[in-house]
């Protein structure tokens, strides 16, 4: 019988490893939000894979705000701003599958078995571990065996297609190995082998100019407001051309930012504007500012919605973890027969 769904199933996780900003939301979650239409979408807070970096980030940030952060805490309230930022963005739990890796036990249940048809060498290629252990982050076993956890999240529920940026493809690759290892040595085609859609590569610069990411310290946040948007939007780095003198909107990352937001007819005016040279990066910010408002206004007032009721955003992951859970242990049941566990 062939395991792969009638419809293209896909799936995508999200660590809630700070706040999201608009590299998240131009290279990632419109395209998530736009897929729940087109597809059977799975979408998990990936608060597992989390645990591997949390308390690194406790300690940073207790030292940046001179105050002490429990890791547990922190981890809770970055799941829940994952969850209502991805509600109020405009995922509908009646059309994708919302759920919490942790709501799902049979996750870590097929990562240990996952492990064990998993050679070290395939681990040990891993590009991401090597990198995050050069960065000081401790080389635990958890993040050695990040890549098996990540492989258990995309089989357990047989998905077809995962999203992932450029970074992630190796842990694709990786996961297509170990399901065609685990079929191989069961004599059972349980998994569909996964393939990878890469994520539209939208140029998103942080204010550095620099890929906006967190690890940059580069980012403007989503649902960013008022003071704290505006000091943020005017520290973006441009040249030193004075105002009145003609700009070059091409290497501009006020100008690359305010086209994401655009009409076409938008940006030929705002270009116009920079070549003549009547319009400074000062005013060009301003654009930008009212550009983000604009556009994120209404999901702002959703997310705050939202946050005051708690307990409606804790059904709608309890419920999504239910479906969830549906497919998960039918993906059980069939690792079971196959290996003997049952």
């Amino acid at each position: 019988m062939d395991p792969t769904p009638k419809r293209q199933r896909i799936l995508s996780g999200v660590q809630p490893s700070g706040k999201l900003h608009l590299g998240n939301y131009f290279g990632a979650i419109k395209q998530h939000i736009e897929l729940q239409d087109q597809a059977d979408c799975y979408y998990f807070i990936a608060n597992y894979h989390a645990q591997t970096t949390m308390r690194d980030l406790a300690e940073k940030m207790s030292v940046d705000q001179n105050r002490k952060l429990k890791a547990a805490d922190l981890l809770r309230q970055h799941t829940l701003d994952v969850a209502l930022d991805y509600l109020a963005l405009g995922l509908d739990p009646e059309k994708a599958v919302f759920y919490r890796q942790s709501d799902v036990p049979e996750v870590a249940e097929l990562t240990w078995i996952l492990s064990t048809v998993t050679n070290m060498g395939l681990l040990e290629r891993a590009v991401s571990y090597k990198e995050k252990v050069e960065k000081g982050i401790e080389a635990s076993v958890g993040l050695f065996t990040y890549p098996v956890l990540m492989a258990a999240d995309i089989l357990i529920v047989r998905s077809n297609v995962v999203p992932v940026g450029k970074d992630q493809v190796q842990h694709l690759e990786m996961t297509a190995d170990i399901a065609g290892k685990f079929n191989r040595a069961f004599g059972k085609d349980i998994f569909p082998i996964p393939t990878y859609r890469l994520d539209k590569e939208s140029k998103v610069p942080g204010t550095d100019g620099q890929k906006m990411s967190k690890s940059y310290g580069n980012t403007i946040d989503i649902f960013a407001e008022g003071k704290p948007l505006e000091k943020t939007v005017m520290s973006i780095k441009t040249d030193s051309t004075p105002m009145g003198q003609p700009l070059n909107p091409e290497p501009c990352n006020v100008f690359a930012l305010y086209c994401l937001f655009a009409t076409p007819a938008e940006k030929d005016e705002l270009a116009a504007a920079y070549k003549a040279g009547t319009i400074g990066f000062g005013g060009a910010k301003k654009l930008l500012k009212e550009k983000i408002d604009a556009y994120f206004g209404p999901f702002r007032a959703k997310r705050k919605e939202l946050a005051a009721r708690p307990d409606t955003v804790e059904d709608i992951m309890r419920e999504g973890a239910r479906k969830a859970r549906i497919e998960t242990q039918r993906t059980m049941e069939k690792v079971y027969r196959a290996t003997g566990l049952r």
